[in-house]
């Protein structure tokens, strides 16, 4: 007999709101949903526009991936400390500031006249994205409090999470081909418009930590120690991983990560609580959300690189092609999230839904020279999103469920923090790993023979996607055993925390 799970200080089922309250809430997810997408999007929306970039700014191939890495490094290091402000401070001030501040450090970006400005916008979007992010999440933590009403509502946040970087691909690939590569940076003020003007309108300042103080020195720690890791991991894809600047960077990062540990444990007020890492349930969705960012890097750029480079697709063809996966992956965030976990438990959901997409990345090993999207790459992204829709909306939802409202802003934080750091150890293994697999296969061959070059190009997206399913493998095996059985249950003692 499988046993029910309770989360601890969960909150509890409200009495039904009334009309206007719900329409409220509903235009707080629309503003929450707007501002996640231009954060989640733009890691993926300006890597389409880096050619064009680079010819117009004229900076080197090597210079090229700082571009991304300036946006990773400021955004991850600085996740923990965003979403502490956020509790500390207000959601409200943290989101309206953020948002604010992404779009002018976009305004620069899309105005660079040198490698240099191009990479220090890129680096203070990190800054305010971090902030925003953790502030956005925790804002629909704390106003959807109803069981149900939260289900559909991380159904359509989790959506955006998993799907906007193909939506960044599309987006990224049309106004490049239609406009300029500015307009993949000066896009983000539209959405910023919007999610200011409704978090003005809608959202009201609750200052859920303001009898806590900032934890200095654990802030030093974690940022420092994130900043360390995400370097190293960036350095693999330039560096060889024998070279002190990656796995020196990422020893100095597990050093300072395990010293910020240590001092949680001491701390009078730590930026982020033992309490939020200890549930069980809790682990496991971050885990999870921490293996679904390695592995989708697998989908989105290798593929991207085959579709145009093998394929011969646009950027803006390229960005198309990826709307199957995401129609996929939105239709079972719905379904996973308000049907199967609340009826099953997310001890079956979730490893059912990695395992689902580890089949579809070995299915989509099958790829050739001569292989044709409708038969050979369309049907293997509709498994892989619908196994990601499986997964991340519903571990995004357990990750901040029957957290303390005090601490909603760094448990938020700490989702966005795995994601990230996710997407940098897929970024480094998998670059590392398919760039090995070109050389071995290119070894004793005719490196000036076109077709030769064209196969090894071949073998490097089927080792990533090998890997990619090797990840998602092992998500589905941590996830069974981690996952307590039967399904999750709010405490009907715990006193409702509406915050609007």
């Amino acid at each position: 007999m499988s046993q029910t799970t309770t989360l601890a200080g969960a909150t509890g089922t409200s009495a039904p709101p009334d009309d206007r309250v719900s329409r409220r809430r509903w235009w707080i997810l629309s503003i929450v949903g707007i501002a996640q997408l231009m954060v989640v999007l733009d890691a993926t929306i300006v890597n389409i526009a880096l050619p064009s970039a680079q010819q117009d700014l004229g900076f080197t191939d090597a210079n090229r991936q700082w571009i991304v890495t300036a946006y990773a490094l400021a955004f991850a290091s600085l996740l923990l400390l965003g979403g502490r402000i956020a509790d500390l401070f207000g959601r409200k001030p943290a989101f309206l500031i953020g948002v604010a501040g992404f779009a002018g450090a976009s305004v620069l970006g899309g105005a660079s006249t040198s490698f240099g400005m191009l990479v220090t916008a890129r680096a203070l979007q990190g800054v305010f994205g971090a902030l925003l992010a953790p502030a956005a999440l925790s804002l629909l933590n704390t106003t959807f409090t109803d069981a149900k009403e939260r289900a559909k509502a991380f159904s359509v946040y989790g959506a955006i999470a998993g799907a906007g970087g193909a939506v960044g691909l599309l987006l990224g690939g049309v106004l490049t081909d239609t406009l300029d590569w500015r307009w993949t940076l000066y896009v983000n003020v539209v959405f910023a418009i919007v999610a200011f003007a409704g978090g003005w309108v809608l959202l009201s300042n609750k200052r859920d930590a303001a009898g806590s103080k900032l934890d200095l020195p654990g802030t030093l720690l974690v940022s420092s120690g994130l900043f360390a890791v995400v370097y190293g991991f960036s350095n693999a894809e330039t560096h060889d991983w024998s070279s002190p600047q990656t796995w020196g960077f990422l020893v100095a990062g597990a050093v300072l990560l395990t010293a910020f540990t240590w001092w949680q444990t001491r701390a009078k007020h730590p930026l982020l609580p033992m309490r939020v890492l200890l549930d069980r349930d809790r682990a496991a969705s971050f885990i999870t959300v921490l293996i679904t960012g390695a592995g989708m890097f697998g989908v989105f750029l290798f593929l991207t690189y085959y579709l145009q480079l093998n394929l011969g697709f646009s950027p803006t063809k390229t960005g198309v092609a990826f709307l199957p996966m995401m129609a996929a992956l939105m239709i079972m965030a719905q379904i996973s999230t308000t049907v199967l976990v609340p009826r099953i438990g997310p001890k079956i959901v979730i490893p059912a839904g990695f395992a689902l997409a580890a089949i579809g990345m070995v299915w989509l090993t099958g790829i050739g020279l001569d292989s044709s999207f409708a038969t050979d790459v369309l049907p293997q992204l509709l498994v892989i999103g619908a196994g990601l829709g499986t997964v991340m909306p519903p571990a995004m939802a357990l990750a901040t469920s029957g957290i303390a409202a005090e601490d909603a802003g760094v448990a938020s934080a700490t989702v966005n923090t795995m994601q990230q750091v996710g997407g940098s150890i897929g970024t480094a293994l998998l670059s590392t790993l398919a760039a090995s697999a070109a050389t071995s296969f290119m070894a004793g061959r005719n490196p000036a023979d076109k077709l030769t070059q064209a196969q090894a190009t071949i073998e490097s997206y089927t080792t990533a996607f090998w890997w990619s399913a090797a990840f998602f493998a092992a998500g589905a095996v941590l996830t069974f055993l981690l996952y307590r059985r039967g399904v999750v249950r709010q405490d009907p003692d715990a006193a409702p925390v509406v915050h609007m």
